[in-house]
């Protein structure tokens, strides 16, 4: 008889017949079974999270390796997306009364975290960030707040703690913040000044709202929509539903629904005292360049001309890549043509981005970058990520991938070559046509580690690296 041959000898092609139909928790976890597994499957990030514009906010991730959308787990509607990081995403959704519910969800494994309420009007929260992989009884989160407060909430917490404003130049207001490691969260504003919030360290606890919440008391849900009769559609417009499910499973307690109107609007309160026993542990937040002593002044922390562009470029993010800070600016408005103070002109286009490395020991500290070195970053509503995408299928290396361009929001990328900024070539969303699904952010998987390929496209060079991985390759380069 002939020798029995391993599953991992299984041949590349029938690999990818399989993988082409199974969903994406199943897809990535074959992924990792072993390494022939993963060389034969193209990785499933990064993806577009787009969200179906029907009665269910029922998101799909458009994978751009892949070339393939897998559809996630369906949410009641009224959510309203935050925020995005590893798998997990952060949702707002506002309750009959005008009150706001935080969730932290990934929509692969089904699990949801119920964060503490927020005391504060929901629409001023435009991002928020939070741990890699978070916990029930261990996680932190921060979020902008208005347009100079930021808000920060940690495992155990009764509620989230609203800080005191930033202090900010005239005109100025916070507009991207980046989770980074070690309980550090960079905060940017829209004239290019950084702020570094430290988050308390964190302790697993067990959350103050499961804690105190009776064996009969009800638990909010985002993911289990209630069957009834389906209304009309201009009704249903109107109407958001909510499903609060009890905590234990006990059939002699009734399941409650909550609804509340699309149109209402949370009230603004003045935040209580938000430390101290059972509450979240202080924090501090500082100016990045908080050695100076000074107001924050573009023409002495940006090289010229980008101290006179940084006013033109009103979309603004932050990103670590390589273990190094940069900024990405991109020019949202028409195209317009700058007088210079030094004399000559500087032409600013549509969409043109500008990226921008942090050079602490450097005056002027912050100057522009013309290449990433086969990196490509990945901004928007999500936490910024930056991977080497040289030899991945459907990216290219030395681009900033963004969410925006004319009418709906899609996917685009601007080539730091060419200077100009394109649509990505994203698949097709299921049965939907484009005009019936909005997007939303980039969706990766906390699958971006070492792919242990060594052959194809890109040299040799491993993709989906970690820090320390790209660090250990180039060593490995060096000594041979």
């Amino acid at each position: 008889m002939p020798p029995f041959r391993r599953w991992a000898d299984l041949p590349a092609d029938l690999l990818i017949r399989i993988g082409d139909r199974l969903d994406l928790k199943w897809y990535a976890s074959a992924r990792g079974a072993c390494t022939a597994w993963r060389c034969a499957l193209v990785p499933p990030s990064p993806a577009l999270l787009v969200v179906a514009d029907d009665a269910r906010w029922c998101p799909y991730a458009a994978s751009l390796p892949t070339q393939r959308s897998f559809e996630l787990t369906a949410i009641v509607s009224g959510s309203r997306c935050v925020g995005s990081s590893n798998g997990w995403l952060a949702l707002s959704v506002v309750t009959f009364n005008g009150q706001t519910v935080f969730v932290l969800l990934n929509p692969i494994a089904a699990v949801e975290i119920l964060l503490p309420p927020l005391i504060y009007e929901s629409r001023w929260v435009s991002k928020v960030v939070f741990t890699p992989s978070p916990a029930k009884d261990d996680f932190a989160a921060a979020a902008i707040c208005d347009i100079d407060r930021i808000a920060y909430v940690t495992a155990g917490a009764k509620r989230w703690a609203v800080m005191d404003p930033v202090r900010l130049t005239g005109g100025d207001q916070l507009t991207d913040v980046v989770y980074a490691d070690k309980g550090k969260v960079y905060c940017l504003t829209k004239c290019g000044d950084v702020h570094l919030l430290r988050l308390p360290e964190r302790r697993r606890r067990k959350p103050a709202n499961a804690d105190e919440a009776g064996p009969s008391e009800p638990e909010f849900s985002v993911l289990q929509p209630i069957n009834m009769r389906p209304l009309p559609w201009p009704q249903r417009r109107q109407i958001r539903m909510l499903r609060l499910r009890p905590r234990d499973v006990d059939p002699t307690i009734p399941l409650r629904a909550t609804f509340c109107a699309e149109t209402l609007m949370p009230y603004k309160r003045i935040p209580p005292e938000s430390q101290g026993s059972h509450l979240n542990a202080p924090a501090t937040v500082e100016p990045l360049l908080s050695e100076a002593n000074l107001p924050f002044n573009p023409a002495t922390v940006f090289a010229p001309p980008y101290d006179t562009v940084s006013a033109f470029t009103s979309a603004k993010n932050l990103v670590f890549c390589e273990g190094s800070l940069y900024q990405v600016w991109r020019n949202a408005s028409c195209t317009v043509t700058l007088q210079l103070p030094g004399g000559g002109q500087r032409r600013v286009a549509e969409n043109e981005i500008l990226v921008l490395r942090y050079y602490p020991r450097r005056q002027p500290c912050w100057d522009v970058v013309k290449d990433l070195g086969g990196y490509s970053l990945f901004v928007g509503r999500n936490n910024a990520v930056s991977m080497y995408a040289e030899g991945v299928p459907g990216l290219r290396g030395n681009c900033v991938y963004w969410i925006g361009g004319r009418g709906r929001d899609q996917g685009m990328v601007f080539d730091m070559e060419s200077g100009r900024s394109t649509p990505c070539r994203s698949p097709q969303v299921g049965f939907l046509t484009r005009n019936q699904y909005s997007t939303i952010c980039w969706f990766f998987l906390s699958d971006v580690v070492s792919d242990n390929s060594s052959s194809g496209s890109n040299g040799g060079r491993k993709v989906y690296q970690t820090r320390a991985r790209a660090r250990a390759d180039l060593a490995l380069d060096m000594e041979e």
